[in-house]
């Protein structure tokens, strides 16, 4: 690719450093900014990628018609009720946990054997429709503590903790129960994720050895439609795909041609309950595929900057780079969407994701004792930082980590912990206008 033959909207020609996806990428900042097609979405491909996202954005009903579906448990009605605008909607435990009609997390659950209940499954779904009881109902409290900087500077962690109420079957001993948490991801850069070259991500985990920091990055492996395959979606890389079947089925209770079961199948309140058949086409979810894969990734912005410049030294100066690898490629090929449509547009690609989507133990601060494949309770994949700078814009927060306790990218740097630990400490040596540039930058992306 030929970086010099992208114009930015003023007619300049971008920067190298500003093209976050190569052909993909997109000069938006605006609150849409995660919603906009790439440049090379046209013809047939745009005609599916809006009837995608208007199935993406469909507040589902219960009248189970190709617009229905909804239930009788589900933890959204729509995709967008949780990734507003593609992005992360603000999530219930910043709130306190459950409300009626909209929960915009996921909550697993899992016995301390590592068992599943026969009531309930892996996914509580903490909504449902009427005349059907939700599975239970999430309460999030914290304590907060204090900390400073070696230069004075304060900040402040909080700590979450989870309570489940109201189970609508079984009360479920708090003793005997893992609760993991996992509000919802950025849907930035899902095509470029798709198309990433495997290969390339063999050679970083086989060398992704730093002992002098504490840190070995390692591939997750997953077993999915009977393939063993390299997990690269997810927290935890637990799949290998965008999951959409199973977010029809799982977060929306939308019955599909993977998944032709309610998802409540079996439970005691669902003895007589009818029975709709497939509920949302093959097709229809191909086209939900197609819409995430071809979302455009926002560029860097003020890459001139001095401050943004001074904070990337810092970035690199903190280590930061070792796990949030600035720059990965796409294998030729491109992607294949899960209905078996090409998108060979997305291969190729020189690409700046700020992640090596390896698992990284993260400490026992943030080990929540929910193992997905061979990731441990304590391991999780390197977010991938591309378009963290404007969820403020698009989605109006700035809640970070898995489970959002991090209110702001400065939480989020001061849990790292295990082998983001030299990481943490090295950020916390610095000067107060030196971590400032690291956030300005990381900002930028």
């Amino acid at each position: 690719m030929d970086d010099k033959l992208i114009l930015k909207p003023d007619g300049s020609v971008a920067l190298p450093a500003e093209l976050s996806a190569g052909y993909s990428t997109i000069f938006a900042t605006a609150s849409d900014a995660y919603d906009i097609n790439a440049n090379w979405v046209t013809g047939e491909l745009e005609h599916r990628f809006n009837r995608g996202n208007n199935l993406y954005d469909r507040t589902r009903g219960t009248d189970n018609s190709s617009g229905g579906g909804l239930g009788p448990v589900y933890a959204g009605y729509s995709c967008s009720s949780c990734h507003k605008g593609a992005g992360r909607s603000k999530p219930s435990t910043a709130v306190g946990g459950s409300e009626n009609g909209f929960s915009s997390m996921l909550v697993y659950i899992l016995r301390k054997n590592g068992g599943y209940y026969p009531e309930y499954g892996r996914v509580l779904h903490d909504q449902a429709i009427y005349g059907v009881k939700p599975e239970g109902r999430l309460k999030v409290t914290y304590t907060e503590e204090t900390f400073n900087f070696p230069d004075g500077e304060e900040y402040k962690l909080q700590t979450p903790h989870y309570k489940i109420t109201d189970w609508y079957a079984e009360n479920i001993a708090p003793e005997d129960l893992r609760i993991s948490v996992r509000i919802p991801l950025r849907h930035v850069g899902m095509g470029q994720m798709m198309a990433l070259d495997l290969d390339e991500l063999k050679r970083l985990a086989a060398k992704s050895n730093y002992p002098e920091y504490g840190i070995s990055g390692r591939l997750n492996y997953i077993t999915e439609r009977g393939i063993k395959q390299i997990g690269v979606s997810g927290n935890k890389a637990q799949h290998a795909d965008l999951t959409v079947e199973l977010g029809f089925s799982s977060d929306l209770g939308v019955t599909n041609d993977r998944y032709p079961e309610e998802v409540c199948q079996g439970q005691s309140q669902m003895m007589g309950f009818a029975n709709y058949g497939i509920q949302v086409s093959t097709q229809d979810m191909e086209d939900v595929d197609l819409y995430m894969q071809t979302l455009g990734v926002p560029a860097r912005r003020n890459v001139t900057n001095e401050t943004v410049k001074k904070g990337e030294e810092m970035f690199y100066k903190a280590k930061c780079q070792l796990c949030h690898t600035p720059t990965l490629h796409t294998r030729p090929r491109g992607t294949v969407l899960l209905n078996g449509t090409q998108l060979p547009w997305l291969g190729s690609q020189t690409i700046h994701p700020y992640s090596d989507y390896l698992l990284h133990d993260m400490g026992p601060g943030l080990d929540d004792g929910y193992p997905s494949g061979l990731a441990a309770g304590c391991e999780w994949r390197t977010t991938p930082l591309w378009g963290i700078g404007l969820q403020e814009v698009v989605n109006g927060h700035t809640y970070f980590l898995h489970d959002g306790r991090a209110r702001n990218l400065t939480e989020a740097i001061m849990w790292h912990d295990g082998e983001g630990a030299a990481s943490r400490i090295l950020f916390s040596r610095m000067s107060k206008e030196e971590r400032s540039a690291l956030l300005t930058f990381i900002e930028s992306l």
